[in-house]
């Protein structure tokens, strides 16, 4: 058991340490998602009102009326750069997929593993008649292990809330038969 207080505060400190790197990794990743998909969205915006400047530019030069019919007919042809805006869009939520999986399954194994060490201490060396103690500290660590994994697990269910979100803006951009391919 715990020689001294000093060493529960100091494996409780790990826990709250370990929690906290998840969160802080899981944050980041977002955000780093986040700023990949507004920047998709402004060059997406830049290329499409440039196309537009073009088309516009090109109609008014057209020499006659069907030319100029050629020319918007030519432009409003499936866009290619919406499909390729969907493909961008899927790399980078697969991308903030896997990288929350990676993180949140590393910062798990780290924790129990943490806590495995911990629980090992608490049941070491036990003395005749502590055996209550030994099993409050136990249930303290896992209570504080389960709200870990609560984190982590209401992390996951934000990233696919997210993930459906773009997935659903995606499909409005992306017509539906180039989506399914």
């Amino acid at each position: 058991m715990f020689t001294n207080p000093e060493q529960f505060a100091s494996a409780t400190k790990t826990l709250f340490e370990l929690q906290m790197m998840t969160f802080n990794a899981l944050t980041s990743k977002a955000v780093q998602g986040v700023e990949q998909v507004v920047s998709l969205n402004m060059t997406t915006a830049k290329n499409s009102v440039q196309g537009s400047m073009a088309m516009g530019k090109e109609m008014s030069q057209a020499k006659d009326p069907k030319a100029a019919m050629d020319v918007a007919a030519a432009h409003a042809r499936p866009m290619a750069g919406a499909v390729v805006y969907g493909e961008q869009l899927k790399v980078i939520i697969d991308d903030i997929h896997s990288e929350f999986t990676q993180a949140a399954d590393a910062h798990i194994a780290e924790a129990k593993s943490t806590l495995t060490a911990l629980i090992y201490d608490v049941t070491q060396n036990v003395k005749p008649g502590s055996e209550n103690a030994v099993e409050i500290i136990k249930t303290a660590i896992d209570n504080a292990f389960q709200g870990y994994e609560q984190v982590t697990k209401a992390t996951r269910q934000a990233v696919q809330v997210v993930e459906d979100q773009i997935a659903k803006a995606t499909a409005q951009v992306v017509p539906p038969e180039k989506n399914a391919a």
